[in-house]
C-alpha cells in the first residue's frame, strides 16, 4: 500500500496555521446549499484540527470563475452553511491574505475565496503556490474530488509545505487500497452506464485486475450487439465491435468472466411506466429498446457476488432514473449491502449516478464505502494516477512516513 502522512503523523499544532484542500463545490439554489454532504465530509478534519488548536484556513474551489473574480462563483456563500455543519463561527478571508489569517487567534476555522479566482490555480503556478504557502505552516489535503487536478491548492502546495491527509482523504484511500489495490479475492466489478466509449479505459484496466466482470446499462447492449445479438432499437455504439471484442479477449485471457445479462426487460418508448416485456436476450424485436436487465440475470448475478469478497461498483444497471428500469440496479445494490452487512463481502462505489442509484436503493450506509468523487473515481478505476495522491504519496516517502 502507498504510504501517506495523515493527521496522526502531524504533531503539535497549536497555534499553527493549517491550509486544508477541502471539496466545498456544492450545489446551490439562489443563496441555498441544498446538498450538504461534501460539507459534513469535511467536518471531522476541520473540527479535529481545530479542536487541536490549530487556526484552520480552508481552501476549495467552487464553479468555473476562469480565472478571475466572479461574485457568482465566490465561496462567501458557502460559509453559513459550513457554520451550520460545524456548529462553529466560520470567518471569510480573501485569497492569499497571510496578514489576516496570521490574525486569527487559535482554534479558528476561516475559509479562504474561492482559488480558482486566481489563474495560478489551475496552472499551478510557483507564485501563486508561494502566496497560498505565505497564509500557512501546514498543508492538509482532504478533497480526492479534486485529486486529480495538478492544481496549485492540491499539488503545488504539497510541494513546499509538509503535507498530510486528511480525515476524508485518508478513509477514501484505504477504502480504495481494498477494493483494487490489494483486494481479497474474488474481486467483482460493477460497470455501468450509457456508452463503452465513455469508459473504455476503466474496463481495459479493470479486466486485468478483477475476476468477475458485470456489464450493465446500454454498454451491455454493445456488447450484445457485440456478440452478434440483435438488440433492436436500443441504445449501442455498433461501431465498437471490434473494441469490445478486444476486451472480451484481454478479459478471457487474464481468467476474467465478463458477465452479459441473458434476460432484459424491453419497451417502445422510454417514459416513466410505459408496457414493458421480459424477454430472452435473443427475444428482442426491432422497435423495442433494452432499458433494464431482468430479475433472472440479477438473481444469477446474486449469486456471483455471493462467491466474492470484494466489490468494486460504478454505474447503474439499466435506466434506472425513470421506473420501472430501477428494478434490477436496487436488486442487485441491496444483495451487495446486505452481503457487506453479513461481513462476507468489501464494497465500494463511487460516481454520481452510482451514489444516487444506491440513495434510490436506500443501502448508501450499508456499503462499506461510498465516493461522492466523480472525475477522480473514474480515473482511479482507469489506474491513472491522480497528481493530488501522488503529491502526498511522494512528500510521506520523502519524510520516511
Amino acid at each position: 500500500m502507498a504510504t501517506f502522512a495523515t493527521l496522526e503523523d502531524l504533531g503539535d499544532i497549536a497555534g499553527k496555521r493549517v491550509l486544508v484542500r477541502e471539496d466545498l463545490n456544492v450545489p446551490m439554489a439562489g443563496d441555498r446549499v441544498t446538498d450538504d454532504t461534501r460539507l459534513r465530509a469535511a467536518a471531522p478534519t476541520l473540527l479535529e484540527l481545530a479542536d487541536r488548536g490549530a487556526v484552520v484556513l480552508v481552501l476549495a474551489h467552487f464553479g468555473r470563475p476562469k480565472g478571475q473574480a466572479d461574485d457568482r462563483f465566490s465561496l462567501r456563500q458557502v460559509v453559513p452553511a459550513l457554520a451550520s455543519v460545524l456548529g462553529r463561527e466560520v470567518q471569510f478571508l480573501a485569497l492569499g491574505d497571510s496578514a489576516a489569517a496570521a490574525s486569527l487567534s487559535p482554534g479558528s476555522i476561516a475559509v479562504v475565496e474561492n482559488t480558482r479566482f486566481d489563474p495560478g490555480e489551475e496552472a499551478n503556478e510557483p507564485g501563486f503556490v508561494a502566496k497560498l504557502a505565505a497564509m500557512g505552516d501546514f498543508f492538509v489535503n482532504d478533497a480526492f474530488s479534486a485529486a486529480h487536478r495538478a492544481h496549485a491548492s492540491t499539488v503545488g502546495l504539497a510541494k513546499v509545505l509538509p503535507a498530510y491527509a486528511g480525515r476524508a482523504m485518508e478513509a477514501e484511500l484505504v477504502a480504495l487500497e481494498k477494493a483494487l489495490g490489494q483486494p481479497e479475492h474474488p474481486v467483482a466489478a460493477v460497470v455501468g452506464g450509457a456508452k463503452v466509449s465513455s469508459k473504455l479505459d476503466v474496463l481495459k484496466h479493470l479486466v486485468g485486475k478483477v475476476d468477475h466482470l458485470i456489464i450493465g446499462g446500454g454498454m451491455a447492449n454493445t456488447f450484445l450487439a457485440a456478440r452478434g445479438i440483435d438488440v433492436g432499437n436500443s441504445l449501442c455504439e455498433h461501431e465498437l465491435k471490434e473494441t469490445v471484442e478486444d476486451i472480451l479477449a484481454t478479459a478471457d485471457r487474464a481468467g476474467c468472466t465478463v458477465h452479459l445479462p441473458y434476460d432484459v426487460v424491453v419497451a417502445r418508448e422510454f417514459a416513466p411506466n410505459p408496457p414493458t416485456r421480459t424477454v430472452n436476450v435473443h427475444e428482442v424485436a426491432p422497435d423495442e429498446m433494452i432499458l433494464d436487465i431482468g430479475p433472472a440475470a440479477v438473481e444469477s448475478l446474486g449469486d456471483v457476488l455471493k462467491t466474492c469478497r470484494t466489490l468494486v461498483w460504478n454505474g447503474p444497471l439499466g435506466a434506472f432514473e425513470t421506473p420501472p428500469f430501477d428494478a434490477a440496479t436496487v436488486a442487485l445494490a441491496r444483495t451487495a449491502a446486505a452481503l457487506t452487512s453479513e461481513g462476507s463481502l468489501v464494497s465500494v462505489a463511487g460516481g454520481g449516478d452510482t451514489v444516487a442509484a444506491l440513495n434510490l436503493a436506500g443501502v448508501v450506509g450499508q456499503f462499506s464505502y461510498v465516493s461522492t468523487a466523480g472525475g477522480a473515481f473514474l480515473e482511479w478505476m482507469e489506474g491513472k494516477v491522480l497528481p493530488g495522491v501522488a503529491a502526498l504519496e511522494t512528500v510521506a516517502a520523502g519524510a520516511g512516513a
